[in-house]
């Protein structure tokens, strides 16, 4: 069977795609979405993993594999996959763009009712897939996070700023989750078509479905597997990027569709304080001129430049939320809300 590859454009790269003809109707598949980087040995394995649970359960599904710019030979071996499998699919990124790009990619192929997210390392479990299904179909909820409850990964360089990471969000966020960054994930097709992941964010999908209005989330315990190949792909940076994006998220959840009320408050409270100021230091100083007493002159007095500084930041921050409110207002072409 011959691979048939389409062009689509992904960021501002052409990308690659491997697309078997899809002869079931998406509302009784179970899409499988798998990112990865240079995970040539255990993609095999993987998918004769994923195939056997789908057949074992008399599943219809698709796997979308996401070649995030591996070097090694993923590429090929997921051609071959799709040359076996009519149910198998690939997209081939030409440079390494991250895991939120991928997922994305992937989100937008997809067409089953329900979708699966795993990463390709094998430490995520495809046997946790029917009861993940049966929680989003039978118990109807928008998204299923897992929770790695006992993880075989490093206390120091993984276990310990992973739990770190997950109580600020948590915090942050309102959703009682203990893993927001586990692979392993279940939505609804509506929640996936409704959210953007660009950056780094996939690490907060749960927080931007509940941005999009979808409030039935959960998690289950899952079996985390130690790594059988290869090295991790992520390191100790991604902790720093993660609480960077958190306190982005955690903005743009509260002001991300009101920038003026970020903005215009404080740079209101701002410029009212600085010409307060500056009216008090006008006055002060014509009262002392009035009544002969001697006085410095108004470029000399500290005050002066804190109420000038705060005039203008005022202004500046004012700017700010105005320019972004026309913004919001010009894209109308995006969808900003979930029907």
């Amino acid at each position: 069977m011959s691979v048939k590859f389409i062009i689509a454009a992904i960021i501002t790269t052409a990308i690659n795609t491997v697309h078997c003809q899809n002869f079931i109707a998406s509302a009784n598949i179970i899409s499988i979405v798998v990112p990865l980087l240079n995970e040539e040995e255990s993609l095999q394995e993987l998918h004769d993993w994923i195939a056997k649970v789908m057949q074992s359960n008399r599943y219809l599904y698709e796997i979308i594999f996401i070649d995030d710019g591996s070097t090694d030979n993923s590429w090929e071996v997921i051609e071959q996959l799709s040359e076996k499998n009519k149910a198998v699919k690939g997209i081939r990124f030409q440079k390494n763009y991250g895991k939120s790009q991928a997922l994305d990619a992937g989100f937008e192929l997809a067409k089953g009712n329900v979708v699966i997210t795993m990463d390709a390392d094998l430490q995520d479990n495809p046997e946790e897939i029917p009861e993940l299904y049966n929680l989003i179909v039978d118990e109807n909820f928008d998204l299923i996070s897992g929770w790695k409850k006992k993880r075989y990964d490093n206390v120091i360089t993984k276990n310990i700023p992973s739990r770190l990471f997950n109580a600020a969000a948590r915090k942050t966020s309102g959703l009682k989750l203990h893993d927001f960054n586990c692979g392993l994930k279940a939505y609804k097709n509506e929640v996936i078509k409704a959210i953007k992941v660009s950056g780094e964010m996939h690490r907060y999908i749960p927080v931007l479905a509940k941005n999009e209005g979808f409030t039935k989330i959960g998690e289950k315990i899952i079996q985390h597997q130690a790594r059988k190949y290869g090295v991790t792909k992520f390191g100790m940076d991604r902790f720093v990027n993660g609480f960077l994006d958190l306190i982005t998220i955690s903005f743009l959840s509260k002001f991300g569709k009101r920038p003026m009320h970020f903005f215009g408050l404080w740079g209101t409270f701002m410029f009212l304080f600085g010409t307060t100021s500056a009216f008090y230091i006008g006055i002060y100083k014509l009262y002392k001129v009035y009544n002969g007493i001697k006085t410095i002159l108004i470029t000399n007095n500290p005050w002066f430049y804190i109420a000038l500084t705060s005039m203008i930041l005022g202004t500046l921050l004012f700017l700010a939320g105005f320019i972004g409110e026309l913004i919001i207002k010009t894209k109308s072409n995006e969808k900003h809300y979930t029907i």
